[in-house]
């Protein structure tokens, strides 16, 4: 066991230049929600520590890519981190992630956590 803490990266907030460490994928997502409800502002990725990629830049199918078959889903940080490296911004994930729920292609087994169905 190393005595290192959890790592996923770094989001920042262009705007603002607000600089946050994240332990978790699913904590970059907390602080987007956050940190856009009271400034306005969007924030992103700035450094990935997690080994995810994405094949393309399209939602649905990065999350299909991702999705190992774990009954709780694929996290939405995680997924927001893969695509991230595409180009693709926090905010359009979520965005996509609603659209798709709408549509009824994907569903939220856990919280912040989703799946294709």
């Amino acid at each position: 066991m190393s005595g290192r803490e959890p790592h996923a990266g770094v989001v920042t907030c262009p705007t603002c230049e607000l600089h946050v460490r994240v332990a978790e994928p699913n904590e970059a997502i907390e602080v987007y929600r956050r940190h856009s409800r009271v400034t306005g502002h969007d924030v992103v990725w700035e450094r990935v520590a997690l080994d995810v990629t994405a094949a393309s830049a399209d939602v649905e199918s990065a999350l299909a890519d991702l999705d190992d078959g774990r009954s709780g889903g694929v996290p939405i940080g995680v997924l927001a981190a893969a695509l991230s490296a595409r180009g693709v911004p926090i905010a359009d994930v979520l965005d996509e992630l609603y659209e798709l729920r709408m549509q009824g292609a994907i569903y939220e087994p856990t919280d912040d956590h989703v799946r294709v169905l």
